[in-house]
């Protein structure tokens, strides 16, 4: 899948992240004056499809946990234009044709995107909640608040990079695996450190400039393969040694991203 992800952008030339200093453990100060990303080719984003389509869903969400969503009728169209898509791609068939050798989808691609459609923006209650309100794209992919005072999930480095863009994320500096002091700008997983809303991640780990498609692909093999409520999956991805979480929230994702191996280890929100 990631030597198919032909609409993943290409560090150094469709954008440029500054790293800066090192995040603190402390959750104190701040080691990155500047923003993680110096630039990105907005006209390449727009032009490919799955990003564009993925960029329309980003404003779909209350981002409060406890705050019943609305779904609207413009947004349940949204969400079919960016799976329509995705299943276009290689990413996504070639993930479909492995998920069928394990007998974990139907054939007909209708059925498929019927099946990725609830795992993924079927609404439900999170924890503590009785009203649905939150689901596995918005936590993912969006990111959430816990009563102003927690992060939960945005795991997406194009939302970040939105956000950023629009001052309501302060990246804070980088976290480093113990066998490397320091990431470097074309590594294309980070762990990060930042602020949004009002609370501090202190630990957030993320894909960079890869395309919605793979990381969809990614976390829904993971997620149909899972036999318990959270799976850790070792993988080896060009050079990073990384283990994908993903939870289950019953039938439907609750979080997933990647974890660069020997890191402080990130928790299940």
């Amino acid at each position: 899948m990631w030597d198919m992800d032909v609409n993943r952008l290409i560090p150094g030339k469709d954008y440029t992240i500054d790293l800066q200093g090192k995040a603190g453990a402390a959750q104190q100060g701040d080691s990155a004056a500047r923003r993680l990303f110096h630039n990105v080719n907005e006209e390449r984003l727009k032009s490919i499809k799955t990003f564009a389509t993925f960029i329309s869903l980003l404003d779909n969400y209350e981002t409060s946990t406890g705050v019943a969503e609305v779904v609207t009728p413009e947004e349940i169209a949204e969400n079919n234009r960016f799976l329509d898509a995705i299943l276009a791609t290689k990413v996504m068939k070639l993930a479909h044709e492995y998920l069928l050798k394990k007998k974990l989808a139907k054939p007909n691609v209708a059925d498929f995107k019927h099946q990725l459609y609830d795992i993924w923006f079927q609404l439900y209650a999170r924890k503590g909640g009785d009203s649905p309100d939150s689901c596995g794209f918005e936590h993912v992919f969006v990111g959430e608040t816990r009563r102003g005072k927690q992060i939960l999930g945005l795991h997406n480095w194009v939302q970040f990079y939105l956000q950023e863009k629009r001052n309501q994320i302060d990246y804070k500096g980088y976290v480093t695996r113990k066998n490397k002091t320091r990431p470097d700008k074309d590594d294309q997983v980070l762990s990060i450190q930042f602020s949004w809303k009002g609370s501090v991640k202190p630990i957030g780990s993320t894909f960079i400039g890869v395309s919605p498609e793979f990381e969809f692909a990614l976390y829904t093999i993971i997620f149909l393969l899972s036999e318990g409520k959270v799976t850790r999956e070792t993988v080896m991805i060009e050079e990073y040694k990384l283990q994908i979480v993903v939870c289950c929230h019953g039938h439907h994702i609750g979080t997933a991203y990647p974890v660069l191996l020997n890191t402080s280890s990130e928790d299940t929100t």
